[in-house]
């Protein structure tokens, strides 16, 4: 799953259109199709370089090169990218946008929204939400690494006496990948459209020059050599579909990106440019193998002719890079969303350019990915060996998607049980036996994606409900703040001059830094703000909506609640959206300082206790999540030369 927005907006920022020439509506689609080219499609357009050597190389080679063999892959192979992508992903997936936003965090939280309208018990599909994100972030380690050892072992074809330096390469090329996130991907994303067309024109020229070599291969389109293949060797066949499931990697990035570019230049991209070029590639590998079966070892490099396969390594490391660079990308953006959503700790988040809010660095979690690739890269050494433990995340996470779109097909757009029963049957039959066939290779490798989703849904879920009992806690030392406001207003505590913010999870208790304040100093501030930020269930909120403020019962005591709604890909950045509320007239500049506002943060020391709720060895893992968690100040953008900390402690 992919969240950059690196090249959607060099496109539309730069293309004619903004200013409105006689060719701008044209040029401003071409820009979006090269964009989507660029960041949607490197993953899934990758995968010619490793997934039929994989299907081929499976249990002892279980699968020959013989005709009716070879047939029988590539229809299945055609056929599963034609039923999974073009069918369910382009034509039916894509529909189910959340406010023009797509991907599993945002499918869930459409199903659940959708689902509440009829039942309170949405937790199973908050469940299948996190156990997706957690499946993506096995993807997050796998995907780089396999997709960079696969382009760079090349140099083994290309120069058989520098096969020793594939995987020191490798390393390098991921260090310095990681290293540049910091300054962010917008110079780099104007490259990747023209390098990624150029990497698809590659492909479906070298899957012509095996087509003309051998034309009867044109004959694995037809639906027919795959039945005849599963028919005759129903064994094989389901072994060798935890195999074919690699030529659908990256399917899912099709719909999450679809709120940077839009369903038409997603649409386009794939059915004139990748689809094709796909197709004809494995087309081209399946004649080679026909006519020379040795060349399994590297049907992909031993397609090209001998003078272009070290050039051929060049761009597929750039290829691979940028399918890499869309894998990152995607998990911080999906990161986000999850603290937003309250499934992790807050977590730094750096804006890496002025225009573009999707173009994020996060720190934390760009070391975190970087150690896993690497300790990935170096545990498996190739990427054949990797091979078999990429199919269970990917498997995993097209389950999970299917069952969410049937939940929103229902109740959305009115599905009959007759068609839900038959997406069930089309869709989930065919991906359950991919995750069925991958299930199988747990023991060679598939543990990996399996055990990085159990850690992260671990950590998810563990958060979440230490959040839960440790918010009750808090809600219990609080009060109602309706009394603190009467009860100050009747005291007639002194005013000092400036404006204090208290940021806050709601009106109905009341902040302790603000008693702690009241308490030990015995004044209130001439305007005193209390905030609570909420993250939505919808990526974005329109700045009329964002906003919502309450007096508290007296208008003229200075003292008011602001409700600000983020969305959950909106940058929850408290100044800013203060100072978006003054020029909307919302707050009154003549009450509240907010330039030179005070911050005051409500933060005591979380005690773990006996009580119950929670185990507890979750509760060790909750404190030590909450001590690592990014500073509120930093996650908030609060200034620090104007933010004060204060609390009392907080029991779990």
């Amino acid at each position: 799953m992919s969240g950059s927005t690196t090249a959607a907006g060099t496109a539309a920022a730069e293309s004619p259109g903004a200013h409105g020439s006689p060719g701008a509506p044209h040029a401003a689609a071409g820009g979006l199709v090269l964009a989507a080219l660029g960041i949607v499609f490197g993953d899934i357009g990758t995968s010619p370089l490793y997934a039929l050597q994989t299907v081929f190389s499976i249990d002892h080679n279980a699968v020959r090169a013989t005709e009716g063999d070879v047939y029988g892959v590539i229809s299945m192979m055609f056929w599963s990218v034609t039923l999974i992508v073009s069918i369910k992903y382009i034509g039916v997936l894509m529909r189910a946008d959340n406010d023009g936003e797509g991907g599993v965090m945002a499918l869930t939280a459409l199903a659940r929204r959708l689902y509440a309208s009829r039942t309170t018990r949405t937790a199973p599909l908050v469940v299948l939400g996190i156990l997706g994100v957690s499946l993506f972030y096995g993807d997050s380690l796998i995907t780089p690494a396999i997709s960079v050892l696969s382009a760079v072992e090349g140099v083994r074809v290309a120069a058989p006496s520098l096969g020793h330096v594939v995987v020191p390469v490798a390393a390098a090329i991921l260090t310095a990948l990681f290293l540049v996130q910091r300054f962010g991907t917008g110079r780099v994303g104007a490259l990747f459209g023209p390098v990624t067309l150029l990497w698809f024109l590659a492909l479906a020229a070298l899957g012509i020059r095996g087509v003309v070599a051998h034309p009867g291969i044109v004959q694995g389109l037809l639906p027919s050599y795959a039945v005849l293949f599963v028919v005759e060797h129903p064994l094989i066949a389901f072994i060798a579909m935890g195999a074919i499931v690699l030529v659908i990697t990256g399917a899912e990035a099709l719909y999450a990106d679809m709120g940077h570019f839009g369903r038409p230049p997603i649409r386009r991209a794939w059915f004139f440019v990748v689809f094709p070029a796909l197709t004809l590639n494995y087309l081209g590998q399946g004649s080679l193998l026909l006519r020379h079966p040795d060349a399994i070892s590297n049907p992909f490099f031993l397609l090209c002719p001998p003078w272009a396969r070290l050039p051929m390594v060049v761009l597929a490391t750039a290829a691979t890079v940028i399918a890499s660079q869309a894998v990152i990308s995607g998990a911080y953006s999906l990161s986000r969303q999850a603290v937003q959503l309250g499934l992790l700790p807050p977590v730094t988040v750096r804006q890496t350019s002025e225009r573009e809010g999707g173009q994020i660095y996060l720190p934390g979690v760009n070391a975190a990915l970087f150690v896993g690739v690497l300790v990935v890269m170096l545990s498996f050494r190739s990427a054949e060996r990797l091979a078999t433990a990429y199919g269970v995340s990917v498997t995993g996470a097209l389950v999970i998607d299917t069952v969410l779109m049937l939940v929103v097909a229902r109740v959305l757009w009115s599905w009959p049980p007759w068609k839900i029963a038959l997406a069930a049957v089309a869709f989930g039959g065919v991906e359950l036996t991919f995750l069925s066939a991958n299930l199988s290779k747990v023991a060679h490798g598939g543990w990996l994606p399996l055990l990085i989703a159990i850690v992260v849904f671990t950590v998810m879920t563990t958060w979440r409900r230490g959040r839960e009992i440790v918010s009750a806690n808090r809600r219990r030392q609080e009060g109602s703040l309706t009394e603190f406001v009467e009860e100050q207003h009747a005291r007639g505590l002194p005013r000092v001059e400036g404006t204090a913010v208290f940021p806050h999870p709601g009106k109905d208790t009341t902040p302790l830094a603000l008693r702690a304040n009241v308490e030990h100093n015995k004044v209130l501030h001439r305007g005193v703000l209390i905030v609570s930020a909420t993250s939505q269930t919808v990526p974005h909120v329109p700045p009329e909506e964002r906003f919502s403020v309450d007096h508290l019962g007296q208008a003229d005591d200075g003292i008011q609640h602001l409700a600000i709604r983020f969305g959950f890909s909106d940058a929850p950045d408290l100044p800013e959206a203060l100072r978006e509320a003054c020029a909307q007239g919302v707050l009154e500049p003549e009450i509240l300082d907010v330039p030179g506002a005070s911050y005051f943060l409500s933060r005591g020391p979380i005690r773990r206790t006996s009580a119950p709720g929670m185990a507890t060895w979750r509760k060790v893992l909750f404190l030590a999540l909450a001590r690592n968690a990014a500073d509120p100040a930093a996650y908030f953008g609060l200034p620090p030369a104007r933010t004060v900390t204060m609390g009392s402690p907080v029991d779990v």
